[in-house]
């Protein structure tokens, strides 16, 4: 391989290399809006790129086109230059993680997964283990029950609902794969998916092929690329804002799935069993007008790298924040005409809530206004971004890949900039909001044809034991479909008003109860499974959640609160921050064994970050410290102020600097 060229033009450097090198080695990072261009050659034919997207070579872009791009006459080997990066140019190729090698030499997220499934050993290695990701399953170790062979390995499967939506005919098939293949249950998500665990890796094949062929979906559910797409789980059908939402949920999820066929091959044998893409989607996916798409790739808009990290968008309607919109990498509300019509969307960008303990360049953010657009143009817009990312977004280290710290690195105009020359315009003025508000959606609801929906509290979204059965039950009698909320509860659909009596009768037999009977910490409380599954839990979360709620309920009876007083409390066992805790008025974070970092301060309309305030505080320790905090509140709030804003307003007296409770 020859080594990379350098040479100066105008102040500035470029990088030109044979067409054998890596195109790693060919990144040029601009300090300025401008994305920089490269020309990869060997021979005599030079190839030009922008980020790691081939425009093409010299003789494909003609000379004619060369002017227009602003390229140099290739004669005198130079091209257009671009801003000096702002470490020295360097002959080495652009250091990547071990997951960017294993993702490129994948064959497009086939090798070595394929093969791997097929030996007679429990488990799958660690670039399997990377692939198997994108397919929508985690390889895990059940730590309480490792014997003298070693680990317990089993799979975790995710499954992939846009907005939510589950059909009757899916709910029963996922109902009946946890009993025969999994542990017994189904875990409803903070992104409106199923999680069945438990499942062994001979019965993988049957059971992902079960899905698929019952119009269910894993792909996607994991790895670095477009997750979930949240939308507003309510079944407001005649509502014809919920109805777009949930609609360019769905398109979203059509436009940025994998498209090389591995998925289908590794599961069903070849067989495409999902419907065609409506023709919107298909024709922006191909759309490669601004230089967007790898050309005649398998995965035009992810190509062999795919994204940097996990890429997560929530669209919804003006108030309606029960997606937490500002955690998600893109957010999209719609706007309406006078008329009730939508029209276009407001665009946010650049949240996330992973971090690392100890690592201060790691952190949660909240996303900010981009622009607007017409809602012709969202799929354009939204490809833009994820281009942007792909092309700009760390890959040396998994820690800082995710697209917010790009915009943060970056700043909100010079991101808006690049993400307009792959859009090909300018962004429209965000427009105003109102103010959002929380929507659980639990209870009875009028759909607006004619029939009703019932929102269920499932405790941190587990369906086990009698629940589960009841409600497979009264799912299955009814013909009911169902949606999972970005809250971990189930709304269960197309009810006839008649048949709502006998329902709520067979729900109350195993506590489903009305919402009016539910304590209110439970209505907004969130955890995530952690142990003893999740290999990055270092605490417990869904399990001791029951506990903490009841502590401190009882701790509000001890201070003088009101049954009716609550707060939002979310709780993880790692900071990856699964259940959004740094949304939350009280976070619990695990960062040891029983131990748990405390946050304050986030509000109940989950639109402001919460802060640290203590570290290393054992579960046993938790009352010490919750019991002053809540008298505090109690004595102190003005006129009613929620327990997120009191902390937040007084987080000076407080003094939020992080503790340690030995």
């Amino acid at each position: 391989m020859r080594s990379v060229v350098v040479a100066p033009y105008a102040s500035s450097s470029y990088y030109i290399s044979n067409a054998a090198a890596s195109a790693a080695a060919a990144v040029a990072v601009a300090t300025s809006a401008e994305p920089p261009s490269k020309l990869v050659g060997g021979g005599s034919e030079f190839a030009l790129y922008k980020g790691l997207r081939r425009i093409g070579t010299e003789t494909e872009i003609g000379g004619q086109n060369a002017q227009q791009l602003g390229l140099a006459s290739r004669c005198s080997l130079t091209i257009q230059a671009v801003q000096a990066p702002v470490r020295p140019p360097s002959t080495l190729p652009a250091k990547r993680s071990k997951v960017e090698i294993i993702k490129e030499n994948s064959n497009y997220l086939r090798y070595p997964l394929k093969e791997e499934l097929e030996t007679e050993a429990p488990n799958i290695n660690e670039a399997a283990t990377q692939l198997i990701k994108f397919h929508g399953s985690y390889q895990q170790d059940d730590r309480e029950v490792r014997g003298p062979g070693g680990k317990s390995y089993q799979f975790m499967l995710r499954t992939k609902q846009p907005a939510g939506k589950v059909s009757n005919k899916l709910y029963l098939v996922m109902d009946d794969l946890a009993d025969q293949f999994g542990i017994g249950t189904l875990r409803l998500t903070t992104r409106q998916t199923f999680q069945l665990h438990g499942v062994l890796k001979n019965n993988l094949k049957t059971v992902m092929s079960t899905i698929i062929r019952n119009m269910g979906s894993t792909l996607g559910a994991c790895g670095d690329l477009n997750r979930n797409v949240l939308a507003p789980a309510v079944p407001y059908n005649t509502n014809k804002e919920y109805l777009y939402a949930q609609e360019t949920a769905d398109k979203i999820a059509a436009l940025l799935a994998p498209q090389a066929g591995s998925y289908y091959d590794l599961w069903v044998d070849g067989e495409k069993i999902m419907s065609a893409d409506p023709p919107d989607v298909v024709e922006a996916r191909n759309d490669n007008s601004h230089g967007t798409n790898f050309e005649g790739s398998p995965e035009p808009i992810y190509g062999t790298q795919f994204l940097p990290r996990k890429f997560k968008v929530a669209v919804t309607v003006p108030t309606d924040n029960s997606v937490d919109i500002l955690t998600n990498d893109v957010g999209l509300v719609t706007i309406t005409d006078d008329l009730g019509d939508v029209k276009g969307f407001n665009i946010y960008v650049g949240g996330g809530m992973g971090r690392s303990h100890r690592m201060e360049h790691t952190f949660p953010r909240l996303a900010e206004p981009l622009g607007y657009v017409a809602k012709d143009d969202i799929l354009y817009a939204v490809k833009a971004i994820v281009a942007t990312q792909r092309d700009y977004g760390r890959r040396d280290d998994r820690r800082l890949s995710r697209m917010k710290y790009l915009v943060h690195e970056w700043g909100i105009e010079k991101f808006k900039s690049v993400v307009e020359q792959y859009y090909g315009k300018k962004f429209e003025n965000f427009m105003e909001l109102p103010p959002w508000e929380f929507k659980s959606y639990l209870g009875w609801g009028q759909q607006g044809d004619g029939k009703w929906f019932l929102g269920v509290s499932i405790d941190n979204g587990r369906i086990k034991g009698e629940v589960k059965k009841v409600l497979r039950e009264v799912i299955q009698k009814y013909n009911l479909s169902v949606r999972i909320t970005p809250n971990q509860n189930l709304i269960l659909c197309d009810v006839r008003k008649t048949w709502k009596a006998r329902i709520n009768k067979a729900l109350a037999q195993v506590g489903l109860v009305n919402v009016r009977s539910l304590d209110p910490l439970s209505v907004t409380a969130m955890a995530c499974p952690a142990l003893p599954l999740c290999p990055l839990a270092i605490a417990e979360a869904e399990r001791g959640m029951p506990d903490i709620l009841k502590r401190v309920r009882a701790l509000f009876e001890k201070v003088g609160l009101k049954d009716s007083d609550s707060l939002v409390i979310r709780m993880t066992g790692c900071p990856n921050g699964c259940a959004r805790p740094y949304m939350a008025e009280l976070g619990l974070v695990g960062d040891g064994p029983n131990s748990y970092q405390i946050w304050l301060g986030g509000s109940t309309n989950q639109t402001r970050l919460a802060q640290v305030f203590m570290e290393r505080v054992k579960v046993q320790e938790l009352d010490k410290v919750f019991e002053p905090l809540l008298f505090y509140w109690k004595s102190n709030r003005r006129n009613g102020e929620p327990f997120g804003d009191f902390t937040h307003r007084i987080h000076k007296e407080l003094d939020t600097t992080p503790k340690l409770i030995s």
